[in-house]
């Protein structure tokens, strides 16, 4: 079961935004699939019948700022993917919140967190990670 349909989170300035996200969901799969003045967003939208999608918006905020309780979360097809999610971010400005590698949340589950300029805390996860490697504790 995909629990998430689609989600919304919010940044300062779009503009400044929109070269991140656009790494970080190309290194994922995911491509640009709308956009406005103050929003953009990636994926497809689920319609009557066809509901195995999900999207994700980034929407303009004056009011946009750091909470260390929000996460979103990701999901990556491969180890690689979380790998390249999180070199694309960091290449596009994100501050590394944890480096790709297995987490102790169960066996195999293999991320990488990064914060964006507004203070959004992301990560990409593959669950079947290997089993080589360091675990994280993040």
């Amino acid at each position: 079961m995909q629990l998430i349909d689609h989600v919304s989170i919010t940044v300062r300035d779009t503009e400044r935004a929109k070269p991140f996200y656009v790494a970080v969901m190309a290194a994922l799969g995911a491509t640009l699939v709308y956009e406005r003045p103050g929003a953009f967003g990636f994926g497809e939208r689920n319609r009557p019948g066809d509901d195995g999608h999900s999207y994700f918006s980034v929407f303009e905020s004056a009011a946009a700022g750091p909470d260390p309780r929000r996460h979103w979360c990701f999901r990556a097809a491969s180890p690689e993917a979380v790998d390249a999610f999180h070199a694309a971010g960091i290449a596009a400005g994100a501050t590394s919140d944890g480096a790709p590698g297995l987490r102790d949340y169960h066996p195999g589950y293999y991320a990488a967190f990064l914060v964006d300029r507004d203070g959004n805390r992301i990560e990409a996860v593959h669950h079947r990670g290997g089993s080589t490697g360091q675990v994280r504790a993040e």
